[in-house]
């Protein structure tokens, strides 16, 4: 009869009972690990186990968005893949800021070009890190649009800086405020 059943169940004569009953086909069909771009994958599955569990880990530059790791059970994987983003660095703008401060942006995350007082954004405000880990558009420069009142604030910045105390700086102040509304008078 031994005989008999090797030739019906090869897996039983090679590997005994234990195999066959601890990983019935039905419940134990997840050989097909879902791969994933820019990252990796290792079979973490515990030994004697119903259970397959997928470990995932990212490319340098690249950072993991969903669970690390996956189990298959029953058929069915516990979660969806994850997926390995790209990571921008911040952008840098001379004499601006973006509307959210990060050291580092996910792809696909879109940020806000804002610039200092006197300045204007030259090419589009918005901006979104791409998945080659650049600016897309390309990030835009702050360009000087002051006026002729800032060139006055300017100069009288200058000035300041040449008065000691700052009872002096006060009274140049009045002073010049007084001087810009007699102008304005006239």
């Amino acid at each position: 009869m031994a005989t008999n059943l090797s030739c019906i169940f090869p897996a039983l004569h090679l590997f005994g009972v234990l195999v066959l009953l601890l990983c019935p086909s039905c419940l134990c069909d997840c050989d097909m690990f879902p791969s994933i771009a820019h990252g990796s994958y290792e079979d973490v599955s515990p030994i004697f186990s119903f259970t397959t569990v997928v470990q995932y880990k990212c490319d340098e530059g690249y950072v993991l968005v969903g669970e690390e790791k996956i189990t298959c059970r029953n058929s069915h994987w516990s979660s969806l893949v994850p997926q390995c983003k790209a990571m921008c660095l911040k952008p840098e703008i001379k004499d601006g800021t973006v509307s959210l401060d990060k050291n580092q942006y996910v792809e696909s995350e879109t940020v806000t070009v804002h610039c200092d007082s006197g300045y204007s954004v030259v090419g589009s405000p918005s901006i979104s890190c791409s998945e080659n880990r650049t600016w897309y558009p390309e990030v835009p420069k702050c360009e000087w649009v002051g006026t002729e009142d800032c060139e006055i604030v300017l100069k009288g910045q200058k000035l300041i800086q040449c008065i000691s105390s700052p009872q002096d700086s006060k009274a140049f102040l009045e002073l010049h405020k007084l001087s810009l509304e007699i102008e304005k008078l006239e």
